[in-house]
């Protein structure tokens, strides 16, 4: 896209019909929105970050999607509408063909139905949208920029809100369907704990921050004592983030150290399946939880895995994810234009 505009006959300021080489991107996650403005090499010029709406359905989302990315696109010295493009990465059932999303059960109260997301933002932004599946486009600028780019084969596993998946196999992204990646729906506990899709067993269920807190309020609802909530109202949320959990492992709470420390076996067991099947050579670990925790926790992953790899001697390196919470927005805005 980026090449096409160039021969369309760029003008001297950086320009191809009225729009600038500068593309918008966009990370809807079940807490917050990122938003970032970047250059045609990737490069971050501006920035913002708003709290995901917690009721409203699409169209609340479809707003506040709009105020985040102005905000970043002033930073940027910019107007929205001149942006050459603009890219949405979303959980939930992403079409790309159709710019529509569906089952989104962790934003905004959830909605099933698909919903004309990227039209609806068009239309506010006066230009094309395109959309990818949240974890699938931050998977994809960590190889390219972050820490999968020394690697051919990465498997990005995002823990978050939910537990999120993408795949690069021998240097493409592999979307199978269109829900290839989905990590966080692997069985890892037949007849399992319910999970927010439903079905029982899903790693998800064990792993994902929604999950967890609401295994921690049930837990508090028994009389089992914590300190997560009393984090969480000091710090003045209304859930329990990765700082919260971050700060309650700090301090050594009983609880948070028990439900982290099952979401981490789980998540060795489930990692240690896909290396079986596909044997990649890299993972990344991102997402709020996974950024958040970092190395050490990332390690316990690795160790987590070990009783489970049936190549046990060739084990895939495994990393934190470089970009941060960047990484979602910037693979949305590489989807829409500019191509490393």
């Amino acid at each position: 896209m980026a090449e096409a505009s160039a021969k369309n006959g760029r003008a001297a300021n950086g320009t191809s019909n009225g729009r600038a080489r500068i593309w918008g991107g966009l990370d809807l996650g079940g807490t917050k929105i990122e938003a970032v403005i970047v250059d045609a090499r990737g490069e971050v010029l501006g920035r913002a970050r708003h709290p995901t709406p917690v009721k409203g359905g699409p169209g609340e989302v479809v707003k506040e999607l709009y105020g985040t990315l102005g905000e970043a696109a002033r930073t940027a010295g910019i107007e929205p509408a001149k942006l050459a493009g603009v890219g949405v990465g979303a959980p939930g059932s992403v079409d790309a063909n159709s710019g529509t999303l569906a089952h989104t059960s962790n934003v905004a109260g959830g909605w099933e139905d698909p919903y004309p997301l990227a039209s609806d933002l068009g239309d506010l932004v006066g230009g094309k949208v395109v959309m990818g599946n949240d974890v699938q486009v931050a998977v994809a600028a960590e190889y390219k920029l972050g820490a999968g780019r020394d690697f051919r084969s990465v498997l990005g596993v995002w823990w978050g809100t939910g537990v999120g998946g993408g795949l690069v196999l021998n240097g493409v992204p592999w979307r199978g369907q269109g829900a290839a990646g989905e990590i966080g729906h692997m069985v890892v506990k037949a007849n399992g704990a319910r999970c927010g899709c439903g079905r029982r067993g899903c790693l998800e269920a064990y792993a994902g921050r929604a999950s967890l807190e609401r295994k921690a309020r049930t837990a508090v609802k028994k009389g089992e004592r914590t300190i997560l909530f009393d984090i969480m109202h000091d710090r003045k949320r209304t859930r329990l983030s990765s700082g919260v959990w971050a700060q309650a492992l700090k301090e050594k709470d009983p609880l948070a150290t028990r439900l982290i420390h099952r979401a981490v076996e789980m998540m060795g067991v489930a990692i240690a399946s896909v290396i079986n099947l596909l044997d990649v050579e890299a993972v990344v670990i991102g997402g709020g939880l996974g950024s958040r925790l970092g190395t050490p926790y990332v390690e316990r992953i690795a160790d987590a895995m070990h009783p489970h790899l049936f190549s046990a001697e060739r084990k895939p390196a495994m990393h934190v994810a470089e970009l941060g919470d960047l990484s979602g927005a910037i693979g949305a805005a590489l989807l829409a234009g500019p191509q490393m």
